[in-house]
């Protein structure tokens, strides 16, 4: 099996590929030739893979911030209740900038999002004012975070 062959979920990687996605996830910054060395492929390879694999969407290689470090005290996950259509309502949270997370969900809520702001006045701001105001949102419950106590992405290619 090559490297990406397509399935009925997206890619089926193979274990080359699952070992170089557990090795970036361990440091994105890690050299392909370390990489290399690690799953038995050449510099060349590795990097060859690794476009392969962000050409696809599988994964992206970026810089993962500390919201607190950069000046974003304020971070809340929203619930939404939508009436009619569920897909435009996602669209729309999707386009605003403070907006870093959304999912269409099943059960009580039709929508989850995470908003990152620097203080309570802008979260109040893209709540009240763009939040809700958006065609179809009927319902937005806003949890405030008080402390982040595990955020990884490291739950590999099982």
């Amino acid at each position: 099996m090559s490297d990406l062959n397509s399935g009925r979920g997206g890619p089926v990687l193979d274990d080359i590929s699952k070992k170089i996605i557990a090795q970036l996830q361990e440091d994105g910054r890690r050299a392909y030739a370390t990489i290399g060395k690690a799953v038995g492929l050449s510099e060349a390879a590795v990097r060859q893979r690794v476009q392969k694999l962000a050409d696809a969407g599988v994964i992206q290689i970026v810089a993962v911030t500390d919201p607190l470090q950069v000046g974003l005290f304020r971070q809340a996950m929203i619930a939404i209740t939508v009436d009619g259509p569920v897909q435009p309502v996602a669209d729309a949270l999707a386009a605003i900038d403070e907006i870093n997370y959304v999912v269409i969900a099943a059960g009580r809520y039709d929508v989850l999002c995470e908003a990152v702001c620097p203080d309570d006045e802008a979260l109040l701001e893209l709540v009240s004012t763009r939040i809700r105001a958006l065609a179809g949102v009927r319902h937005a419950e806003i949890m405030v975070y008080l402390k982040l106590r595990k955020q990884t992405y490291r739950w590999g290619t099982r």
